[in-house]
């Protein structure tokens, strides 16, 4: 199992690679089973304040592993295999520590899910972004219907899901779903950099501001804002913030230690 993924520790981030170039890292159940392994022990190693996922090969991932659904007799396998990819989407969505996700060649299917469940996205140009399970028969199952309509135009992720059709990083960063280009073979150190950024940040604001933007989007704005309120609140009585403070008075980069 651990063959399907690679885990590699650099300056505070850690670099995860779907590594099946061989079947474009097609996901299967070892892919899904390891990837959610690795991100709970990633959520108490202090060593790591951000991710970066990124595919081996010559793109980020075709998708599902077809060659493994083909083989399920009953509704209730399928059922169960888009339920294990979906628990790893929503791992990555809540999981503690920033990641991002670093495109490639194309991102299609439950590829492009991942990486929609990631909270930043870098691609390189030419890099395809797509849904195309409408041309199966079938339909995004692991939250693609749900995470698309809610980062880009809901007419734009519509068209995209009922045609199956993809798009291109350019019109992807110019509708907001990729929040940095790359140029060929530039999305891995693209999205390392931006990780590095964010590993700079307070692990405790990192976390709750992951918090805030997804819990609040489904409140009301008032609540939403009483909930950021008390949220800040309890970062005020934080070690992190007292060295925030410390650090802009002495006009140097912060040392956080996640307290």
């Amino acid at each position: 199992m651990t063959d399907v993924l690679r885990v590699e520790l650099r300056e505070r981030i850690a670099v995860l690679t779907l590594d099946r170039p061989g079947v474009l890292n097609a996901i299967g159940t070892a892919t899904t089973d390891r990837l959610g392994e690795v991100l709970d022990e990633l959520r108490e190693d202090d060593r790591v304040r951000a991710l970066v996922l990124v595919g081996a090969g010559r793109c980020f991932s075709a998708g599902a592993d077809l060659a493994e659904i083909e083989s399920f007799t009953a509704a209730y396998q399928f059922r169960e295999f888009v339920g294990r990819l979906t628990s790893v989407g929503r791992a990555l969505q809540h999981h503690p520590k920033p990641s991002v996700a670093a495109l490639h060649g194309f991102a299609f299917g439950g590829g492009l899910e991942l990486a929609l469940a990631c909270d930043l996205r870098v691609a390189e140009r030419g890099t395809r972004l797509g849904l195309p399970e409408m041309k199966l028969g079938v339909l995004p199952g692991a939250g693609g219907t749900q995470r698309l309509p809610r980062l880009i135009p809901p007419a734009v992720a519509r068209q995209m899901i009922l045609t199956g059709e993809p798009i291109d990083a350019d019109r992807a960063y110019g509708l907001g779903l990729v929040n940095e280009l790359a140029e060929g073979g530039g999305a891995l150190a693209a999205a390392e950099a931006l990780a590095v950024r964010l590993a700079a940040g307070a692990p405790l604001a990192l976390a709750a501001g992951k918090r805030l933007i997804d819990e609040g989007l489904r409140m009301e704005l008032d609540a939403a804002i009483a909930y950021e309120r008390e949220t800040v609140s309890v970062l005020f009585t934080s070690e992190d913030r007292e060295e925030g403070l410390k650090a802009f008075r002495d006009r140097r980069p912060g040392d956080f230690r996640g307290a």
